[in-house]
C-alpha cells in the first residue's frame, strides 16, 4: 500500500491525489457580481449542500496553485456577498467547462459561454436559464482555510438559499425532483467527469426505521462464502430476522432450487450452487428469497 505524508510531496502531486480520490464531487456554477456590477460565472467541485435548516450550500474558490492568486468569484463574494448556484447537467457540461477558463476581470462568462443569464428575485447575480436546479443565495461568511494565502489553500463560501428555481420538466407526478432525468454531472479527477444517466443509477434500501441484524451475526456459512461478495453481505445484514424452518423448506420445492438439490452429490458444489442463486436473487432485489435459499442445508 503505498502511504503519502501530505507535508512531503508537493502541492500540485496532493491536489491530484485529493480529487481524484475524493469523487466524484457535485459542481457549484456560481455566479457572482463584482462591485461595478460585472457578472461572473465559474464552476467549482469543491461543493456541497450542508443543513436544510437554515439551506446552506458551502463552496470553497482555492487561491490559484500556479502563483497563489484569487479567483473573481472570491473577490466578488467579499464585495458584494451575494451569489447564486446553478446545478449542471449533461445538456450544458461543455458549456460549464468552457466557463472555466480564465477569463480578464469583467468579462462575462454566461456571454462566453452561450447561456442564458435570468434575472434572480433576491440578489443581484442572475442563475443559468438552462440549469435543471438553481438557488439564489446570500453569502453569510467566507472562512480562510489557511492564514497565509497560498496555491491550493481554500475559501469556504457559506451561502444561505433564499430561492431555488425549478424547472419543471425534471419533477415526477408528485412534484418531487426526479434523480432519473436530471442527467445531473460530477466531477472527478484530472479531466474526468462522470453523469447520473438513468443506466448509472442504482437503489439501496436505507435502514432508517429498521435495526439490521448486522453482517456480524449471520451464520459463518454464510458470512464465509466463497460466491457471495461485500455488498451481498451488506444487503443481508440489514434483515431484521432469519428465515424459520417452515419459509426455508418452502423454498426447496422451488425449480431452480430443486434442481441444483437432487442434481449434485457434492455437499460444496450444493452450496456453491445455491450461494450464486441466490447472489442473482440479491442483485435483482429478491433479498426474502435469498436468504431463504442460503439457510439451506
Amino acid at each position: 500500500m503505498l502511504t503519502i505524508n501530505p507535508s512531503e510531496v508537493s502541492q500540485g502531486t496532493l491536489h491530484n491525489y485529493l480529487l481524484s480520490a475524493v469523487a466524484p464531487r457535485p459542481i457549484a456554477f456560481a455566479s457572482t457580481i463584482d462591485e461595478a456590477g460585472n457578472v461572473n460565472l465559474s464552476p467549482f467541485s469543491f461543493f456541497n449542500v450542508f443543513s436544510s435548516n437554515p439551506p446552506v450550500m458551502i463552496f470553497s474558490p482555492a487561491y490559484r496553485g500556479r502563483d497563489g492568486s484569487s479567483k473573481h468569484t472570491l473577490d466578488n463574494v467579499l464585495a458584494v456577498p451575494e451569489c447564486t448556484i446553478s446545478m449542471v447537467n449533461f445538456p450544458i457540461v461543455e458549456q460549464m467547462s468552457l466557463t472555466s477558463t480564465e477569463y480578464d476581470q469583467g468579462v462575462n462568462e454566461f456571454v462566453k459561454a452561450g447561456l442564458t443569464q435570468m434575472p434572480s428575485e433576491t440578489v443581484k447575480p442572475p442563475f443559468v436559464g438552462e440549469s435543471p436546479v438553481a438557488f439564489e443565495c446570500l453569502v453569510n461568511q467566507v472562512i480562510p482555510l489557511n492564514r497565509v494565502k497560498g496555491g491550493g489553500s481554500g475559501n469556504l463560501v457559506v451561502c444561505e438559499v433564499k430561492r431555488i428555481h425549478i424547472q419543471e420538466q425534471y419533477l415526477d407526478e408528485k412534484g418531487h425532483l426526479d434523480t432519473t432525468k436530471m442527467d445531473l454531472v460530477g466531477r472527478m479527477g484530472g479531466v474526468w467527469y462522470n453523469r447520473t444517466n438513468p443506466e448509472a443509477l442504482f437503489e439501496i434500501p436505507k435502514p432508517l426505521r429498521t435495526k439490521g441484524l448486522g453482517v456480524d451475526q449471520l451464520p459463518d456459512f454464510i458470512r464465509n462464502s466463497q460466491v457471495l461478495t461485500g455488498n451481498n453481505l451488506g444487503r443481508l445484514g440489514n434483515i431484521e430476522q432469519f428465515p424459520s424452518a417452515a419459509e426455508v423448506a418452502s423454498v426447496k420445492e422451488e425449480e431452480a432450487v430443486a434442481h441444483i438439490l437432487s442434481g449434485m452429490l457434492d455437499e460444496k458444489a450444493k452450496e456453491k450452487a445455491l450461494h450464486t442463486l441466490a447472489k442473482s436473487l440479491l442483485e435483482d432485489g429478491n433479498l426474502e428469497k435469498a436468504l431463504k435459499i442460503l439457510f439451506i442445508k
